[in-house]
């Protein structure tokens, strides 16, 4: 076994950002390293008959975000739920991540565009905006979203999403070592005991 974690996530999931926020020191200190994979959480909802019940529950909805504040308290890191999230093409920023994870970049483009969200919000239905957090991340913006307009990511972003349903996966983030899934942030320290079996 590898020491890999295959990381499954979708743009509108904070609990997929805190996860991610800290893979960088987990692979750092297990020399492991991160395949990115991005999907559509809701359609692969659909396909796998799973619901989205934070946001059809209200209950569910008030304690997670008690849940959320608590988490970012223990990871020391910036949140902040973004007013301007409903308006996001959230499909183009998970083909722009397909396409930077194409040109080896897929740790720049999901940790710009996960901050940009969740970490110091800011607003990217604006193309301006959006171009501008890219470039900062040293990608090429324009040509990035050129490429993920096209038909080629559309099609391919429809099948990672059925290809993570098939592997198992109900919901964001989910990790793999291996043959191993885990769902959620709060299954970090399994992630990081499999790292330690690995070989």
């Amino acid at each position: 076994m590898t020491r890999k974690i295959d990381f499954y996530f979708d743009f509108p999931s904070p609990y997929s950002y805190l996860a991610h926020t800290q893979l960088p020191r987990i692979t750092a200190e297990h020399g492991a390293t991160v395949a990115y994979h991005p999907f559509r959480i809701i359609e692969l909802m659909k396909i796998v008959g799973n619901r989205p019940t934070t946001i059809e529950c209200g209950n569910k909805s008030k304690y997670a975000g008690a849940d959320l504040q608590r988490w970012t308290k223990r990871y020391i890191v910036d949140f902040a739920r973004n007013p301007n999230s409903k308006s996001f093409d959230f499909a183009e920023l998970d083909r722009g991540a397909l396409v930077a994870i194409e040109d080896g970049r897929g740790a720049e483009y999901v940790t710009a565009v996960f901050a940009a969200i969740w970490g110091r919000p800011e607003d990217l239905s604006q193309r301006s905006v959006l171009i501008d957090v890219l470039n900062r991340a040293g990608l090429d913006a324009q040509g990035l979203l050129e490429r993920a307009s096209g038909d080629t990511m559309i099609a391919k972003l429809e099948s990672e999403t059925k290809a993570a349903a098939e592997r198992g996966v109900f919901g964001a983030p989910t990790m793999f070592v291996g043959d191993q899934m885990y769902f959620g942030n709060d299954r970090l320290d399994f992630v990081v005991e499999a790292l330690r079996s690995a070989t």
